[in-house]
């Protein structure tokens, strides 16, 4: 198989967030500080960007994943919003040492 561009990126991309899941397992102490001040706002930065890509038009369809003028004649949340929703809140909901998360502010 070739190796095209995306794969490459692909390839790099989950590599990455590999590397940050083992380290956010198994790192120290420390490297949890730098993981959370400089890691997760960038990763926060990249969901944020992606989902912007896939907001609701005024028909609360969205225009990134629909299809053709038959697809989706509902609003309802695209798949890019239900997944990002699943993970965040569904997925992994094993607290880690008694402690959760709550917004801050």
């Amino acid at each position: 198989m070739a190796v095209t561009v995306f794969s490459q990126l692909d390839k790099s991309l989950h590599s990455h967030l590999a590397t940050l899941t083992e380290l956010a397992r198994r790192g120290d102490d420390q490297t949890a500080l730098v993981l959370a001040r400089v890691e997760l706002p960038r990763v926060v930065a990249v969901v944020k960007a992606l989902l912007d890509e896939h907001q609701p038009d005024e028909h609360g369809r969205c225009a990134t994943c629909r299809r053709g003028w038959l697809s989706r004649r509902t609003p309802a949340p695209c798949r890019a919003y239900l997944s990002a929703q699943l993970v965040l809140t569904v997925v992994g909901q094993e607290p880690s040492h008694g402690k959760h998360l709550r917004p801050v502010g």
